[in-house]
């Protein structure tokens, strides 16, 4: 038998969690998604299958702040998700750390939602 990868192993995880998480339009789900060197956040709408808002350390406002995709990225990627949640009027999420441990990057960028207003 084949030994799987890390990102399979992690696909998998995130099949069987996404099986009980689901995003509502009261509810979105936040999703996290991790590059090797970029770090991204969605609120998904699960039940009409739309992305009501973004962020990522693509973004000029995030990348003039930050050298990589560190801890420090992660926390701006928080706050400013957790912004523009406020501004379409969602205050709760469903978190949705795609299979990740959650330490490291996920648990800064949670953190920082949470202080930016989120409840999840």
């Amino acid at each position: 038998m084949a030994k799987l990868s890390r990102n399979e192993l992690r696909k998998k995880r995130h099949r069987r969690v996404r099986k009980r998480l689901v995003g509502t339009p009261a509810r979105p789900r936040l999703c996290v998604y991790k590059s090797l060197k970029h770090i991204y956040a969605q609120l998904i709408d699960d039940t009409r299958g739309h992305t009501l808002a973004s962020a990522s350390t693509l973004e000029p406002e995030v990348r003039e702040r930050i050298k990589s995709a560190d801890r420090e990225a992660a926390r701006l990627v928080g706050e400013l998700i957790a912004k523009r949640a406020r501004e379409l009027g969602i205050r709760e999420v469903v978190f949705d750390r795609a299979g990740y441990p959650y330490h490291g990057k996920v648990r800064e960028l949670a953190e920082a939602a949470r202080e930016g207003g989120l409840i999840f």
